[in-house]
């Protein structure tokens, strides 16, 4: 299969966003599959800040433990397997069921170091259409405070078109 050919992204943060969100909206359209959502949205989000973004996926909620979230699908080095909510940055977004932005993740109590060479990051939270947490977006970066108010939100509006699933 042929790779598919992507318009350029404006350079403006606010606007890069955007045009992403449309971007993952159009490509996830109709996709029942929460993996193939996942996975093109984290796949989408690493290509449009390849300088910034070192790490992008989703972890899940283990159903089975409920407390518990377990890696999905992913795009950059090998993620922690498991976190329990409550541990690290995205447990505590998880806890939390609110986003949880970083600039030094070294200074973040109970920080889980699943690489590290990662030093900022930023976790949204995913809900399912019930409103039950489904999991998280964790996002890092190589660089100290890599992220501000303009990444939350244009996350936040991401994994809220993510609510859709079925």
């Amino acid at each position: 299969m042929a790779e598919a050919a992507r318009a350029p992204l404006p350079d403006e943060k606010s606007a890069r966003y955007a045009a992403l969100r449309a971007e993952i909206g159009a490509v996830i359209a109709g996709e029942p599959s929460r993996t193939a959502r996942y996975a093109s949205a984290a796949s989408l989000l690493r290509e449009a800040f390849p300088d910034r973004f070192f790490w992008v996926g989703f972890y899940l909620v283990d159903e089975a433990k409920g407390d518990e979230l377990v890696v999905g699908p992913y795009q950059g080095t090998l993620g922690c397997l498991r976190i329990r909510f409550g541990k690290g940055v995205c447990g505590a977004a998880a806890a939390q069921r609110q986003t949880v932005l970083v600039p030094d993740v070294h200074a973040f109590p109970g920080h889980i170091a699943c690489d590290s060479r990662s030093n900022s990051e930023i976790v949204v939270p995913v809900f399912d259409s019930a409103g039950a947490l489904a999991g998280v977006l964790d996002v890092d970066s190589t660089a100290f405070a890599a992220f501000d108010a303009a990444d939350q939100a244009g996350l936040e509006a991401i994994c809220a078109d993510l609510l859709t699933l079925p």
